[in-house]
């Protein structure tokens, strides 16, 4: 196991109380650090750069965690992070999780500002609009990773990035693709029409239907989608913003599909129609 402190860290420890308080939004704002908790995240922290600065800038892990996580310690270390070995009562302080896995990762804000997004000419871009449910915001983060995306863009509208619960439910994603927040919806829609991307709103009351448009084939371009509230969809003058309404269309007898659900099939039927097009890559590449 790579060195550590030589005795766990005190649970008094202003460093404890300090990552204590990333839980809280506002304390994330003002320092502009989150947590991610969990081998997964962590490891994928420790790979990231923004700015050219190490994502990651300290590590609380368990003895028994340091030992089955060694390689990660070192992965740590060899960016620079701050090691601390904790015992389960401060990792369970600091995780917000029920069943913490023995790592805590403190890290560096990584959203990009919206015009490099824009400035990359995006092939695949997700719009969370109004989107509250960090679980499902994560989720779709998740989503757009798998689908090869270009680009998250989180409207003013929607849950904070950093949730905690947002960033567990991205499994590592967060730290694969350019992620825009705090812009405001009809900003997100004006700039990527500029920069050539079509909008596509995804809505269950929509008037076009996405099997329809896949096959008259029109998803081969640049697109984004726009993904509304968890409950009540996207507000009119949203949908209005889009140059198609679109839904996705239920052949069994559900209700309906989650917005996680939903994003995972819009994204794919994109990138499958890019690939087609040779508009952009395969999302079964490396």
């Amino acid at each position: 196991m790579p060195a550590a402190s030589p005795e766990p860290i005190s649970p008094r420890s202003p460093r404890v109380s300090a990552a204590r308080r990333l839980a809280k939004r506002n304390f994330r704002g003002k320092e502009r650090l989150f947590l991610a908790e969990g081998p997964q995240a962590v490891r994928e922290a420790a790979a990231h750069r923004a700015g050219g600065d190490a994502t990651l800038v300290e590590l609380f892990a368990t003895v028994e965690a340091a030992e089955r996580y060694a390689d990660i310690i070192g992965e740590a270390r060899a960016v620079g992070a701050r090691v601390h070995l904790a015992d389960e009562q401060v990792i369970e302080d600091i995780s917000t999780t029920v069943t913490p896995q023995g790592l805590v990762g403190i890290c560096r804000f990584l959203d990009t500002p919206f015009e490099e997004i824009l400035a990359a000419r995006p092939k695949l871009v997700a719009v969370l609009a109004h989107v509250r449910d960090p679980g499902n915001a994560g989720t779709v983060l998740r989503c757009a990773d798998a689908a090869g995306a270009d680009a998250v863009v989180l409207t003013d509208a929607s849950v904070d990035l950093y949730n905690p619960k947002a960033v567990r439910a991205s499994v590592g994603s967060l730290f694969h693709l350019p992620v825009a927040v705090g812009v405001p919806v009809e900003q997100a829609v004006a700039g990527l029409k500029d920069a050539g991307v079509r909008i596509l709103a995804a809505d269950g009351a929509g008037d076009d239907d996405l099997d329809d448009e896949l096959d008259k084939r029109t998803m081969g371009g640049p697109t984004a989608w726009v993904f509304g509230n968890e409950a009540w969809g996207l507000p009119e003058e949203t949908r209005d913003l889009a140059d198609a309404v679109v839904r996705v269309p239920i052949h069994g007898k559900a209700e309906s599909l989650n917005l996680a659900t939903a994003a995972a099939v819009c994204l794919y039927a994109s990138a499958r129609a890019q690939r087609a097009s040779g508009g952009c890559r395969s999302v079964t590449e490396s």
